[in-house]
């Protein structure tokens, strides 16, 4: 499921919430594409050390691991620059994947 993020700029992104497939495919690829030059460079490092101590192994499961987080972690980097939901619907799916925390 998808969910839209704006800033005071106008700039809306549609992120995905939940398992990153793209990541469990291609790795690094999806946060460098993102611009979310930090994540690529921390998951290509990790892939790489892991990687070469474990005949590949370490990368993949690396990837399977980021596969499971990337999303939700490139979701609350966005909400710290500034962006919230565009809508109560993507507030809503928010909350209910515990990125943000419900409305007091």
């Amino acid at each position: 499921m998808k969910i839209k993020l704006a800033n005071k700029g106008g700039v809306v992104k549609e992120v995905k919430v939940g398992f990153s497939w793209t990541t469990f495919f291609f790795g690094f690829f999806p946060a460098l594409f993102r611009g979310d030059l930090k994540w690529a460079l921390i998951m290509f490092i990790l892939e790489a050390i892991l990687g070469s101590f474990t005949l590949g192994i370490g990368a993949w499961i690396t990837g399977v691991v980021f596969s499971f987080t990337y999303n939700k972690i490139y979701i609350k980097e966005l909400i710290e620059k500034g962006y919230t939901p565009v809508s109560h619907e993507d507030r809503a799916i928010l909350q209910e994947n515990d990125i943000i925390a419900m409305a007091g």
